[in-house]
């Protein structure tokens, strides 16, 4: 334990802001974040199945997740998360900001750092995301996503799951194991994006907070690569 507190400690320097950087921070988080989403949704060669962006009920990006291992393993990072409105049918809504943590997981060697995308794929998800925090693996189902255009994401295995995760690391993009993670939301950077302390269930369910600007071109992007799945297809 006094390993993995130590691994910790050096993460959480790495990439806690100071106050003042904050806001600066959560607007940097958008444009990784949309990024991260026309690197990984469009890769050529791995991409993710056509249908699951488009079916998916919430889509979370969390870039350059960092892992400190001295024997015992320890991840921390700190993404975003958006849902669909009118109960999963309507556009993209309002961006609550996320925090992932806890012990080590799938496809990450010594200190290195992966973009992780999460598809939450069930009607069900969403309400993990309302929670102060949810183990993943033990509150919910989670499974490293499918990848390739050929594979029928509705007869896939993994489709069991609530949530489906990838990664990229040194460019290379597949599914990870986020099992024993805990996702939880981060109220510090909600409060800075939004200026007040606003709940995720208020941001993710009840729409009825303004979009942001930080958050524009992120939900513009997300918004056109899953009309483009949806027509691909068909």
């Amino acid at each position: 334990m006094r390993y993995l507190s130590i691994a910790f400690a050096l993460v959480l320097i790495g990439v806690l802001p100071a106050s003042g950087q904050l806001e600066d921070k959560v607007a940097d988080r958008f444009w990784a974040s949309t990024k991260i989403l026309e690197q990984l949704v469009g890769a050529p060669d791995g991409a993710i199945p056509q249908d699951l962006l488009q079916r998916s009920e919430c889509v979370g990006v969390i870039p350059g997740v960092k892992r400190a291992a001295f024997g015992i393993g320890g991840t921390y990072g700190r993404g975003l998360v958006i849902c669909r409105t009118d109960g999963g049918t309507g556009p993209w809504g309002t961006p609550s900001m996320i925090s992932l943590g806890g012990g080590s997981f799938g496809f990450q060697i010594g200190g290195q750092s992966t973009d992780v995308l999460m598809l939450f794929v069930s009607p069900e998800s969403i309400e993990f995301l309302l929670r102060d925090k949810v183990t993943l693996g033990a509150d919910v189902a989670v499974a490293a996503g499918p990848k390739g255009r050929e594979i029928s994401a509705a007869t896939n295995p993994t489709m069991r799951a609530e949530i489906l995760t990838y990664g990229r690391s040194r460019g290379l993009f597949a599914g990870i194991s986020l099992e024993g993670s805990v996702l939880k939301p981060d109220t510090e950077a909600n409060e800075a994006l939004y200026g007040s302390k606003i709940d995720a269930r208020t941001l993710l369910i009840d729409g009825q907070i303004a979009i942001p600007e930080p958050a524009q071109t992120f939900i513009e992007t997300l918004t056109k690569l899953a009309a483009r799945e949806s027509e691909s297809g068909h």
